[in-house]
This record gives structure tokens, sequence and C-alpha cells, in this order.
């Protein structure tokens, strides 16, 4: 604080030397004379000064025999006058102070983390529908709208967060299990159904898949299968609707709750990868061409020596985003590209080929359901081929949960 008051003030670095400078030092101290950073130099003594010190120096020095010189002029007093002489610099030091601050008013980078199953180009997408893009004004984005058309928009996501970092929009999500085999978990219209399943009259857990029953826990409503039992789509495994019974065992009313049991079934699970014959493969010849590149928002300016002859190539780019603290994106980026010629060239996949794809596919699979819980207790995979493809059957015996909660109507049960 007392550095910025001096600034503010201004002070002069001076050189003293003569007879006696610690005389000198002692009586400015004798008549409130501020000294500060004060440095043997051997020969003579170098110190800060205010202007108001320095200009009570004259009898000082007459008294001690010294001499003294002004080494530097510091300090807001001395710098407006240098800056009058100099007003372009002045203009443009201003004008580079406005043109930053207006920068900062804007969205200039957008970070999604979390998403596995949707696409950066998906919610880029989703983005822009619901009026949120890079260029954007700071004060336009509606946080916590935005997180809810999120979390409305993607059944998927579970929990999401939205917050402007400087000029970049920070969003994170957390994504529900899916089943990338290509089984229903998450469909809009079955999540639509569960959430109105829980009405006043309760809810019938239903199967989801033909099976067979192989373990069967219920803790609320009434069984309508055991273990052992063959089930079709559809059918109620546990009713919501709870008898309550006359002296004569004739049902006197019903009671209704929302149906609750681990059911367990034994089903078959059927999946089919194919291959065609032939595929297109790139045989890269060694030549290539670089170019420089600056860009503005979405629009390049490419630096290279002469014109792309290639008939195909290749594209890689890499491009930075400037940025000036962690957090201050700016819309100006800077890379560099390498465009790489290639032939197309017609080939057939080998048999051994096409053992190592499908097997790759296969463990991914079996992956997926076992991430999900599924066991499988057997399974049966054959390749073949055609006149037009390779094809992979893959047929599992599988014990997996099942049961859904249905809606009771009253009248039907």
């Amino acid at each position: 604080m007392l550095q910025f008051i001096q600034y503010l003030k201004g002070y002069v670095c001076i050189r003293v030397w003569g007879y006696s400078p610690e005389r000198f030092m002692n009586l400015c101290s004798n008549h409130d004379i501020l000294l500060w950073d004060i440095k043997n130099q051997g020969e003579y003594y170098t110190m800060c000064i205010t202007v108001s010190g320095f200009r009570k120096l004259k009898g000082i020095v007459k008294k001690t025999g010294t001499k003294v010189a002004i080494q530097e002029r510091c300090g807001l007093p001395f710098f407006i006058p240098r800056m009058k002489k100099r007003k372009i610099f002045l203009i443009g030091l201003l004008g580079s102070l406005v043109f930053w601050m207006w920068m900062s008013t804007f969205i200039w980078a957008v970070d999604i983390s979390g998403n596995y199953s949707i696409s950066e180009d998906i919610f880029m997408d989703f983005l822009r529908n619901h009026n949120v893009y890079v260029g954007m004004k700071r004060s336009k984005v509606d946080i916590e709208e935005l997180e809810k058309k999120i979390r409305q928009d993607f059944e998927i996501v579970t929990w999401t967060s939205a917050r402007i970092d400087g000029t970049r929009l920070v969003i994170q999500v957390r994504e529900n299990e899916v089943d990338t085999g290509g089984e229903k978990m998450g469909d809009a219209a079955e999540q639509e159904e569960i959430k109105t399943a829980k009405s006043e009259f309760g809810s019938d857990l239903v199967a989801e898949e033909d099976g067979v029953i192989v373990n069967m826990v219920t803790r609320q409503g009434v069984p309508q299968v055991s273990v052992g039992m063959e089930v079709k789509k559809g059918d109620i495994l546990v009713s919501g609707s709870v008898p309550v019974y006359n002296e004569d065992a004739t049902v006197k009313f019903y009671q209704y709750y929302d149906a609750d049991a681990d059911v367990y079934i034994r089903r078959q699970l059927r999946k089919k990868e194919e291959l065609p014959l032939h595929y297109e493969k790139k045989e890269y010849t060694g030549e290539e061409k670089r170019e420089m590149l600056l860009s503005i928002m979405d629009k390049d300016l490419v630096f290279r020596m002469g014109k792309i002859k290639y008939e195909n190539y290749d594209k890689i780019t890499d491009k930075k985003q400037v940025k000036l603290l962690e957090n201050f994106y700016l819309p100006f980026y800077y890379g560099k590209s390498v465009n790489r010629e290639y032939i197309v060239m017609d080939n057939i996949y080998t048999e051994k080929e096409v053992k190592a794809i499908f097997s790759e596919k296969l463990i991914k699979y079996i992956e997926s359901l076992e991430e999900k819980g599924v066991q499988i207790i057997k399974k049966n995979v054959t390749i073949n081929k055609n006149q037009k493809k390779w094809q992979m059957n893959m047929d599992f015996q599988i014990v997996e949960k099942t049961g859904k909660n249905v809606a009771i109507i009253v009248g039907e049960e």
C-alpha cells in the first residue's frame, strides 16, 4: 500500500557522494525526510526520496559537503507528462483496454465433459438449437434454464452443472447406464410410462421380455408367477392390487400398492454383425504439403506455397485457441495443417482379418452385457460367408433382471 501511495505522489532515485554521505542521511532523518531502498555502491550511495523531500535537501547538502544527482524520476506525476508527448501510444493503450474489456463480455469457448454416449457434435447442435453458441453475450446465458433443458432433452443425463469461467462456458454432465447392445434401457416412452405408473391406484410389475423365471424376491405386492414358470413380454409378474378378504374368503376390497420385486429370467439373446467382402483402403504415397493457418471464429486464413494438386488427400489440422489467462479465451486460433496424398485401393478381407474384427466386436458386446449385470450362461458364435458379405451370428443364453411398473387401471384387476 505504501509503494502505491509513493507511486501516486511521485519520487526520485538519487545518487549521493562526497565528504560525509552518512551525515547526510542522519540529517535527513532528523528533518523527517523519508529515504528508502538505500544501497552502498562503494564510492557513492543510491536511494529513493519523495519529491517534497528532495526539495528540502539544499541546506543539508551544504552542511554535509555532499553532492546529489537525480538518477531516475518515478511515479504518476512524471508518467503523465511523458504520455502527453506520446498521444498515439496512449490512445492505443486505452483502446486496447476497452477492446479486451468488451471481449470479456462474450462466450468464446465451450467445454463439455462427462458426455460418453452423447457425441460433442450432437451436444453442440443442441446448444445452437437453444440459442447457446460461441460468440454470444455472457449475460444472455441462463444457466438454470440451460441445465433444465439438458436434463429434459437427454433422458440419459441424470445430473448436469453449467457455469461461466472467464469467457468459457463449462458444462459437466453425468449419464445413466445405457445398453450398447441394442436393448432398451432409457427409452423415452418407457421412462414416461414408469413416471406415470405411480398413480393413486398403484402399479403392477410386468415382464419386459419372454423367458423362464429363475429367481424371485417380492417386497411388495402379490406374486403372479413362481420360479420355473415361463412368462411372455407384458405378463404381470407381481400385482399391486392386494385383496382384503371377508370371513367367507370372498374379496371385500383391494388395497393398491406399487409392486416391488427382484425378478430374474433366463432367456435367449441373439445378435448379428456383418462385414462386406470388399473394402477400400488408403495407401499413402508419402507426398504431403504443409500449411500454416490463422482463424477468427470459423474463418480460416491459410498460408502455403502453391496449390494442392492431389486428387485424394487427408488434411490433418492441429489448431489451438488463443487465451490470455486460464479461462480468458479469445475467438482467435492458430495452427498448422498437413495434407497427405493417398491412393484408394480395393482390398478383400482375409479370414484372419474378419476373425480379428468380429472377435473385438464380440468382446465389447459381452463387456456391455456384464456391465449391466447380465449373466451369460451359454454362448454360440458362428461366422459365415456368402456371395455379398461376412456374417457373425451370436446366440446367448442369459439370466437378467426384468420387470417394469405399469399403472393399475381400476376395473381391470
